[in-house]
């Protein structure tokens, strides 16, 4: 049981140190969360992992975040701001494509999403996918935890400047999470050392059968 030993070590760093993480451990993250779940596959959101620190400087100006500008590395999860025919007929071609099928055998699939998506409104599917980009952001927790590399999820960042300074509204993608990474600073992180805080499992879940 590894990953329980991993998680109960993983905490929502407030302070960082100056330690890098390896190009090795953040390639193992990224591909973890690559690999997350998705609902239907389609993945409506994308990472941007920024290391460079004037631009992580600037990112946090307006922010009580220090974490941004501290991190080694920035992960930014920015979301599709709608999701079109042109998605789903991208998901179709890859599917085709990784699985050595002909896109004409999935045309059931496509008729099927492609209906599903367009029958909502954008604003539906702009929350949607929101809801997925968090998937993914928890299975990016889980990954920098076993690979022993500190982490804090935060929505306390101006959206608006990130989305103006990596040029998001021309990708028609909206930030909507940020995930600091790097190693934490035992000096000066009040809760470095302190026992983790959460209900039993008992109280957390019920067990029905």
């Amino acid at each position: 049981m590894d990953l329980i030993q991993d998680l109960n070590w993983r905490y929502a760093t407030k302070s960082y140190s100056n330690k890098k993480i390896s190009k090795e451990k953040l390639d193992f993250i990224l591909e973890a969360t690559n690999l997350s779940a998705s609902s239907v596959g389609l993945q409506p959101y994308r990472i941007f992992a920024i290391d460079n620190a004037g631009l992580k400087t600037k990112l946090g100006a307006n922010s009580f975040n220090k974490q941004i500008a501290q991190s080694s590395h920035l992960l930014v999860f920015a979301t599709y701001n709608k999701v079109t025919t042109q998605h789903v007929r991208d998901l179709v071609n890859l599917t085709a494509e990784k699985q050595g099928v002909t896109v004409e055998s999935l045309n059931e699939l496509f008729t099927a999403a492609n209906t599903y998506f367009t029958g909502r409104s954008d604003e539906e599917n702009k929350l949607w996918a929101e809801r997925q980009t968090y998937i993914a952001l928890g299975t990016a927790l889980i990954a920098a935890a076993n690979a022993k590399v500190d982490a804090t999820p935060m929505e306390g960042f101006d959206a608006q400047l990130f989305d103006e300074l990596l040029g998001l509204k021309e990708k028609d993608l909206h930030s909507v999470v940020i995930l600091s990474l790097g190693y934490r600073d035992e000096i000066n992180d009040y809760l470095a050392n302190l026992p983790k805080v959460r209900i039993s499992v008992g109280e957390m879940v019920t067990k029905i059968s």
